[in-house]
């Protein structure tokens, strides 16, 4: 697949994205909407993008959120595609909801509710009523209760933080938090080295980390036999990294007390009747503000890849970005295999281009290298390194006019 700089680009929006994110946009220079043939790039929040076929003019896909499964990050690889996210962009409305699921749970709020909503009577009748029945719905203050959190990113570190504020303790296990995460987690966080530890050892189990092939149906029967009894789990991650034929034979016999989501399914509805399943129609990121930030965040992402071949925040390729030294670039997506940079800096050199800066970096099976040269390239120099065997993409990027 080979690019070149455009006066406009062209984005397709599969969903409704914010306002605010497209305003980041400039209206000389990219036209967005639903219909649009050729696209050089995607904007998509939820749409499951799996059974499209995928226009091969597409030269990146922006997620306005954190998770990608909706998107075949595998095939975008084979094309040299890079898909970005928003991590964090959503984290403050996530957290909000965690807390909100805790509380509701802690303190028998949805039965409660229930409770109230089926009184009837007049005035002292139902104030007789609910006398007589509040006791079913006593619960328990959250100071000195401890709170498991499986995933340290910046949702977990949110989380973990609040419930700190709360009186908590927090006990916290993630084998990949990166250094920033850990720089921004609260000291008062004890590590655990295990999952079975935190299981082990909380009151409230609270999950956040991606839905991959070793994190499905992580928490299971044999996880939730390591649980305390009467533990409460909370999942606003993704629904298949919770079992729920496990959950619903823990909550038959007690072992849960409570399953707190944003993901309802028909083989725990018979339990949110009586409120020991609160499923939330997944609501983690539904606020005007996470809405507007994860717009923004992948908006900015997308449009510096394609004005200036930068990556942040690609879930398949590494972050690579480099200041531009001189006005003509080269940017190549390729096979992490040896000996690429000789044949991609071979390649230039018979074409006589004076390589002014180059960077790359490689993750897992995808490599990428910036090239900035001091002449234009000539024609033929693209399509050159195109043949070099395990390369999938060359766009070639001067400054706009």
């Amino acid at each position: 697949m080979i690019a070149t700089a455009k006066s406009q680009y062209k984005i397709l929006l599969l969903n409704q994205i914010s306002s605010v994110g497209l305003k980041r946009l400039p209206h000389e220079r990219y036209a967005c909407g639903k219909d649009v043939d050729n696209p050089d790039a995607v904007l998509v929040r939820s749409q499951d993008m799996h059974q499209m076929a995928i226009p091969q003019s597409v030269r990146a896909i922006g997620r306005a959120g954190a998770g990608t499964n909706n998107i075949p990050v595998k095939d975008m690889n084979g094309r040299g595609v890079p898909v970005f996210n928003a991590p964090g962009a959503n984290a403050n409305a996530v957290k909000e909801l965690v807390l909100a699921g805790l509380l509701l749970a802690v303190r028998n709020l949805v039965p409660a509710l229930q409770f109230v909503d089926a009184l009837k009577g007049d005035d002292k009748s139902l104030h007789q009523q609910i006398e007589e029945g509040k006791k079913q719905f006593a619960g328990v203050e959250l100071p000195h209760h401890t709170l498991g959190i499986i995933g340290l990113g910046k949702i977990g570190s949110l989380v973990a933080d609040a419930a700190i504020k709360l009186g908590m303790n927090v006990l916290g296990y993630d084998p990949e938090i990166t250094v920033d995460a850990a720089w921004s987690l609260p000291s008062q966080v004890k590590k655990a080295h295990s999952v079975e530890e935190v299981l082990r050892h909380s009151h409230f189990v609270t999950l956040h980390i991606p839905l991959l092939d070793k994190t499905r149906n992580l928490i299971d029967a044999r996880a939730i036999e390591a649980m305390r009894p009467g533990a409460v789990l909370l999942n606003f991650s993704r629904d298949g990294i919770v079992d729920d034929a496990a959950v619903a034979a823990a909550l038959a016999s007690n072992k849960l007390k409570n399953y707190v989501c944003d993901f309802p399914s028909n083989a725990l509805r018979e339990f949110g009747r009586n409120g020991r399943v609160i499923a939330l129609p997944h609501l983690g990121a539904s606020t005007r503000e996470a809405e507007d930030n994860s717009a923004v965040m992948v908006v900015e992402q997308l449009r510096d890849y394609l004005e200036h071949g930068n990556i942040r925040n690609a879930v398949n390729f590494p972050e690579v970005v480099m200041a531009r030294e001189a006005p003509y670039r080269l940017a190549i997506a390729n096979a992490n295999v040896p000996n690429m940079l000789g044949q991609i800096s071979t390649t230039m050199a018979q074409a006589k281009l004076n390589i002014h800066n180059m960077l790359n970096k490689s993750r897992g099976e995808m490599a990428y290298t910036l090239v900035d040269v001091d002449s234009k390239v000539p024609r033929g120099v693209c399509e050159k390194l195109m043949a070099i065997g395990g390369v999938l993409a060359v766009r070639y990027i001067p400054v706009a006019d």
